[in-house]
């Protein structure tokens, strides 16, 4: 057998993240129904860390990481405290308290929110794609929220909803800032992982959540930490170094959210709701418009 092209191998890489990141939103609702969000990220936290170090020793890059560590302990920390301890502590609080296919449908709005926070942070412009994607999204979104009862405006749960958009500004604020950060990509993460458990359980034994563990939730949050929060961004990183064209690998992410709700019904026990469904292409439909201009403008 001929060896697979760089392409070809990015593509796989790239669709086994998107799988990984597929199964997540059944792993939050399972555990979440045994642990807290802050014992999950907790568990999941030291997990990643664990895995992701042993990836930076397997590479030979063990002296790399402590000199980086030492040069730059405080971009860690601050990187650390908004993701994976900030961003991952509001999300799982919108999952807590959303059925997880609606968590996670409104949480691929970020992308959305991204274009617009670029504006004042990166001096980017908006295009006239960009204002039809995010109505588009939102549109998604409240119809999600309502259930489908827009006129009324009766939101489902208004607070979880609030965590779900509030974790999507977290996220856009953490990439945008990730655009100035001089650290390796692998090494980044791993540092954020590293100053982030400290102040995960800090926070744990203020609220008094180190106490009380219910083994069930365990499994869950340790499959989360390896796959979500390890595996996957080597696979991903490992996809677009590969690539010549990152939009082809990026629209794999479009597999994910479908592939969600699959997941959902089937393990975690949730009905498909329709309002969910329709929110789901009105959010998918923006971003696959928002994707389609950039790539018009850079068709490279």
């Amino acid at each position: 057998m001929s060896k697979l092209s760089n392409n070809t191998q990015a593509m796989l890489f790239g669709l086994g993240a998107v799988i990984l990141w597929s199964t997540v939103a059944t792993a939050f609702s399972i555990s979440l129904r045994h642990l807290s969000p802050t014992q999950l990220l907790l568990v999941a936290n030291i997990v990643s860390l664990i895995f992701l170090t042993t990836v930076i020793i397997a590479k030979g890059e063990a002296k790399q990481l402590i000199s980086i560590a030492k040069q730059s302990w405080k971009s860690s920390l601050f990187f650390g405290a908004i993701n994976p301890f900030i961003y991952y502590l509001i999300l799982l609080q919108a999952y807590d308290m959303l059925p997880a296919q609606e968590a996670q449908a409104i949480n691929y709005t970020w992308a959305i929110m991204l274009s617009f926070m670029a504006v004042p942070m990166l001096k980017q412009r908006l295009k006239t794609a960009d204002y039809i994607a995010a109505t588009a999204c939102y549109f998604g979104v409240l119809y999600i929220s309502t259930r489908g009862q827009i006129a009324s405006l009766e939101f489902s749960n208004l607070t979880g909803v609030a965590f779900a958009l509030l974790s999507t500004i977290i996220w856009a604020f953490y990439w945008l800032l990730n655009t100035k950060d001089k650290r390796p990509g692998l090494i980044g993460i791993t540092l954020n992982f590293a100053f982030a458990l400290p102040l995960i359980t800090i926070f744990a034994g203020i609220t008094g959540e180190l106490s009380n563990w219910d083994n069930k939730g365990l499994w869950g949050a340790i499959y989360i930490g390896l796959f979500e929060m390890g595996l996957s961004f080597v696979l991903w990183n490992k996809a677009l170094k590969l690539t010549t064209n990152a939009s082809q690998v990026a629209n794999l992410i479009f597999l994910s959210p479908l592939l969600s709700i699959i997941w959902l019904s089937q393990f975690a026990g949730e009905p498909i709701l329709r309002s969910t469904l329709i929110g789901l292409a009105c959010i998918l439909a923006g971003l696959f418009i928002q994707n389609a201009s950039k790539r018009n403008k850079h068709p490279k």
